[in-house]
């Protein structure tokens, strides 16, 4: 891991939703909860929160469709290719998923959390603390 050169830039796979960070990411976890690995498709979530306003959209942002996932949080998503984006909060991006980053993102995962419910054949390596629930 370096310090990451800004503004960090991702985008889905197909490339019609791109984006910029302009600040460095804040912290980082993976989710291992059943609704990260559906929204995921796969062993869960890896996503890092972002400071406020440090996200713009490039790109075609009406490829970005929204699901209510509760709480007052929806996931972000292309329209047209799946690629699960970002978190967004209140109308604002509030965190971003570490697979859709390109290059070092300067960050490593902290945490490993709702590992009580990962799925049976998930295997977590590397030193980062895992809870069973959220972090207390």
């Amino acid at each position: 891991m370096t310090d990451p050169t800004l503004p960090l830039t991702g985008g889905c796979f197909c490339g019609a939703l791109r984006y910029e960070i302009s600040k460095p990411l804040l912290g980082a976890q993976s989710c291992h909860c059943s609704k990260c690995r559906k929204v995921f498709s796969g062993p869960g979530s890896a996503f890092a929160f972002l400071a406020d306003e440090s996200f713009r959209w490039r790109g075609e942002p009406s490829a970005l469709s929204r699901y209510a996932s509760g709480g007052g949080w929806e996931i972000g998503f292309c329209s047209r290719c799946g690629s699960t984006l970002c978190g967004i909060h209140e109308g604002s991006v509030k965190g971003v998923t570490l697979g859709t980053i390109e290059g070092d993102p300067g960050i490593q995962l902290q945490q490993h959390i709702f590992v009580g419910s990962k799925a049976p054949w998930d295997h977590i390596g590397g030193s980062a603390p895992q809870f069973e629930q959220g972090p207390e």
